[in-house]
């Protein structure tokens, strides 16, 4: 096989039939309403779901397939450029959630099982549970529509910078713990030395002003905090 893309799903089907007849099983595609069904002796089938890409229709599928078997994988092909990575991370996680097993190919004809179909339960991360609520406690009001984007989100991080922004421009160039006294921040050295918005300048040791893109700020996020 060359190593050229492949451009339609029956593409997958032969080195994928190949990996699983070494293997001791009998393969045919096109078996009712799946697109492979391999059998090995008394074992129960082996059914997969192909597409060139991942897609919800590609899961609806395997999961359908479920009532038919527990061993269901669904194969791709491997995906490529510059988010090929985090796809195939993310993809794997959603087929280990719902028990799938999981299947790339090569346009060499490499066929890599990722993980096989099984129960799965995710294990909880306490850490990032901690950091949520973290977030969520920082968080003044209510600033975010439910499902916005990431970008010009209000956190808990820009909240505190507005605050520390608005005592500058209200008391001129101040002491980072004056800052951190009079609005609660109790990062603000930290804050405003680190500047990740463009919002302060050191004045002097220790002493933090408001620059003019700190001003600007301060408008366009008036209601914000």
């Amino acid at each position: 096989m060359n190593d050229k893309a492949f451009t339609q799903e029956q593409q997958l089907y032969p080195p994928i039939k190949l990996l699983l007849e070494r293997q001791g099983y009998e393969v045919k595609g096109e078996v009712g309403a799946a697109d492979v069904v391999a059998r090995r002796g008394e074992e129960p089938p082996v059914i997969l779901e192909m597409k060139l890409r991942f897609s919800l229709s590609l899961f609806h599928q395997a999961v359908e397939r479920l009532r038919i078997t527990d061993l269901v994988y669904v194969a791709v092909s491997r995906p490529t450029g510059r988010n090929a990575r985090r796809a195939l991370k993310d993809n794997l996680a959603l087929c280990r959630r719902l028990g799938l097993g999981l299947m790339t190919v090569r346009p060499d004809g490499y066929v890599e099982v990722h993980c096989d179909p099984g129960p799965h339960t995710p294990r909880k991360s306490r850490k990032r549970a901690q950091r949520l609520l973290r977030e969520f406690d920082r968080l003044r009001g209510d600033p975010n529509a439910g499902g916005a984007t990431r970008h010009g989100l209000v956190t808990g991080y820009r909240q505190d910078a507005l605050r520390c922004a608005a005592h500058l421009a209200e008391h001129g160039p101040s002491r980072g713990a004056e800052v951190a006294r009079a609005t609660g921040v109790a990062a603000a050295t930290r804050l405003m030395a680190d500047n990740h918005y463009g919002w302060f300048r050191r004045e002097s040791r220790g002493i933090y002003a408001l620059t003019p893109v700190g001003s600007d700020g301060l408008v366009h996020w008036a209601d914000s905090w």
